[in-house]
């Protein structure tokens, strides 16, 4: 079973739903068929032989139906529609077969009582396989209403009163308007998952993409000044430098200091944006992870003093860890907490979500090229370690670990809870 389990586990929610959603309907045809096998038993060897078969084939083409009718719901086939009227004639066929059974075989109770169920169960499960492959109310439920008539039909052309045939077209009508019922429900529920999938990731993507738009606009605002006027003072230096000015040294002497300038304001803007605070990381991890629908939470000591090297190598531990929580998993649940004792300070993030083939979604690389290994290294530069691996069944872990020989250690049993009222501003 660990083959199955594997592969199951390995499965998106949105494909979860589907296969969910493919076999119920499968098992619906498996029913089909064991049902009618118990009924046909008793009723003698060619009856029962012969509803045995037709079944067995009404049963095949549902299962192909089923399968290619959800193929062309996520787009991934064109619509079945011979298909569909091949399972149409399939289930008439087999439901006036098992009445030819019932008007020219034994005369036996069982045999019409096989034959009745046959008829029922075919119709019924055949309406709601065929409404898989169909959109739009009015023709989905012109399904049943059609079954329903052919059903009225067959009734009262093989001698049954009015009354009979009227109460078996309506029990066809309700049984198959249930089942139809249920396969447009499954379908729209099915592409609602979709659609709150490919929203989740959009907003993944649109989290990534405003903060380079804001690292953007800052360098936008800090070179675009600069820039023109250096464009300027040079054009003026080279056109008094045609005409041997002198002043064209100190337009370039100009030109030369606004460069060092414009070199030292983008510094501190990339630092800025490297050496990020550990509080708004821990906020701005947090608000992500919560708008794509998981649900993180922050705990542990205030990142208050600590050296803004810890606190910008920290900080990008828990950048990645969130980005790649977002893009490699299917986590539900994350968990960041800070402690400080004997002179370290600990920060670990365990999420589930984890598929055993996949690894953990915080250890994969994410599109920046940090990664573990990335990591590692900037935590060596002040002798920080990195572990990161499976934390139990479905869990993953990622804790970095920082000496602190110049703040003392604390207890963490004074370690400032804080949710995400408090961590966000």
């Amino acid at each position: 079973m660990r083959g199955p389990g594997r592969w199951w586990r390995r499965q998106s929610k949105p494909e979860k739903v589907e296969t969910y959603t493919r076999w119920s309907f499968h098992s619906f045809a498996v029913v089909e068929f064991v049902t009618i096998g118990i009924m046909a038993v008793p009723v003698g060897a060619w009856p029962g032989a012969v509803l045995l078969l037709t079944v067995a084939v009404h049963v095949g083409v549902c299962f192909v139906t089923v399968s290619r009718a959800l193929d062309w719901t996520r787009g991934r086939r064109p619509q079945p529609v011979r298909l569909l009227w091949t399972l149409a004639a399939v289930t008439s066929a087999v439901g006036l077969s098992a009445m030819g059974i019932a008007d020219g075989g034994p005369d036996r109770e069982s045999v019409d009582a096989a034959a009745g169920g046959t008829f029922g169960a075919v119709i019924v499960i055949g309406t709601g396989v065929i409404a898989l492959g169909v959109r739009g109310r009015r023709r989905v439920f012109a399904i049943p209403a059609a079954f329903a008539a052919g059903s009225f039909v067959v009734a009262f052309t093989r001698g049954a009163p009015v009354g009979e045939s009227l109460f078996a077209s309506t029990m066809v009508l309700f049984g198959g308007g249930i089942l139809a019922f249920t396969a447009v429900v499954s379908v729209w529920l099915l592409n609602i998952v979709y659609e709150l999938d490919e929203a989740r990731e959009t907003r993944a993507r649109l989290a990534v993409a405003e903060e380079r738009l804001r690292f953007g606009r800052d360098l936008h605002d800090v070179m675009g000044r600069n820039l023109a006027v250096i464009a300027l003072k040079s054009e003026l230096a080279v056109q008094l430098a045609q005409r041997d000015r002198p002043e064209a040294v100190a337009q370039m002497v100009e030109v030369q200091r606004l460069a060092q300038e414009s070199q030292r304001e983008v510094r501190e803007v990339v630092r800025g944006y490297r050496e990020a605070d550990l509080a708004s990381e821990l906020a701005g991890a947090q608000g992500v992870l919560t708008a794509a629908g998981i649900d993180c939470t922050v705990s542990g000591a205030t990142a208050a003093g600590l050296p803004v090297a810890v606190q910008s190598a920290l900080g990008w531990v828990v950048r990645e860890a969130a980005t790649n929580v977002l893009r490699h998993g299917d986590a539900r649940r994350c968990a960041v907490r800070l402690r400080m004792s004997e002179g370290h300070v600990v920060l670990s993030v365990e999420n589930d979500g984890v598929t055993e083939a996949g690894g953990g979604p915080s250890g994969s690389s994410g599109s920046s090229g940090s990664g573990i290994a990335g990591l590692r290294e900037r935590l060596a530069e002040i002798d920080g370690t990195l572990e990161a691996g499976p934390a139990g069944k479905g869990l993953f872990r990622l804790t970095a670990e920082i000496p602190l020989p110049s703040v003392p250690a604390r207890s963490e049993s004074v370690a400032v809870v804080r949710t995400v009222s408090e961590v966000t501003p």
